[in-house]
């Protein structure tokens, strides 16, 4: 069986599966119904193995043991493969979620907490920093930096930066901006982009600007800079830096003040 490298690892991927699991499934898949022998075989996997991968396939769902001799098994179509590993995916899901919730409020995350406290004193400032991998990463650290806002948010992004940041942030500006916290966002604003800025227009003051920059101040003391331009590299590829350097961060808030008064405002631009 000539399968594809690129194939297999799609269903690895996707299902969640090892390499040798995805080969045997594949080779049952073009088969039917099989023997074990076969399949070690055809998907060149050791014979020692091909028993414990179909007894792990057969507890995922995915294949189905029938008895006689020799033992053989048959494929689960693959719609239905489908379906109940997204059930299965739902409920480790929700247990997980469960376990998480059960342990708020536990001596355990109260020890956590102390030691993660009385930890920052002993960091030195160059370790508040940290090089994050990734736009889903970049979203996640920053989403978490401006939750904790108390004061001030600064953000300046891309045209589509803009509609990614109002569509995954949206709710924690709303929550933040009823705590009182300034919201400031500056981007180039488009027709592409029009129904974003009237999502959010009051959350924040969001105002034009041709200048091309990715970033992201909180409270004058930390710093989130993307160093990749968004239209030139691939999500997984993007690289963002954080800091936490009220120096640096200052610096950054005065030169954003001064290009802010010469920005048209989103009402002015987007009639």
């Amino acid at each position: 069986m000539i399968v594809k490298e690129e194939f297999l690892s799609k269903l690895r991927r996707y299902f969640h599966l090892n390499l040798y699991e995805v080969k045997i499934w594949a080779a049952l898949l073009s088969r039917g119904v099989s023997t074990a022998g076969e399949l070690s075989d055809i998907a060149n996997v050791p014979r020692s193995r091909s028993y414990d991968v179909l007894e792990s396939l057969e507890k995922k769902g995915f294949v189905v043991m029938k008895l006689g001799k020799p033992i053989k098994y048959l494929a689960v179509a693959p719609a239905e493969v489908v379906e109940r590993v997204k059930k299965n995916m739902k409920t480790e899901t929700e247990d997980r979620i469960k376990r998480l919730e059960d342990m708020k409020g536990t001596e355990l995350v109260g020890e956590l907490t102390n030691l993660h406290t009385q930890g920052i004193d002993l960091i030195e400032p160059a370790d508040l920093s940290g090089s994050l991998r990734g736009r889903h990463n970049l979203y996640n650290h920053l989403e978490l930096t401006i939750r904790n806002a108390e004061e001030s948010v600064i953000i300046m992004t891309t045209a589509q930066g803009l509609v990614r940041k109002i569509e995954g942030l949206k709710q924690t500006l709303e929550k933040i901006k009823k705590r009182g916290v300034k919201i400031r966002i500056a981007a180039p604003l488009t027709k592409e982009n029009i129904g974003s800025v009237k999502d959010l227009g009051d959350v924040a003051d969001i105002r034009h600007t041709d200048a091309l920059a990715r970033f992201c101040i909180v409270d004058n003391k930390e710093i989130i800079f993307m160093v990749l331009d968004d239209q030139d590299v691939h999500p997984t590829y993007d690289i963002g830096i954080w800091i936490n350097t009220p120096f640096f961060a200052t610096a950054m808030h005065d030169l954003f003040n001064i290009a802010w008064l010469e920005m048209k405002p989103a009402g002015k631009v987007l009639k």
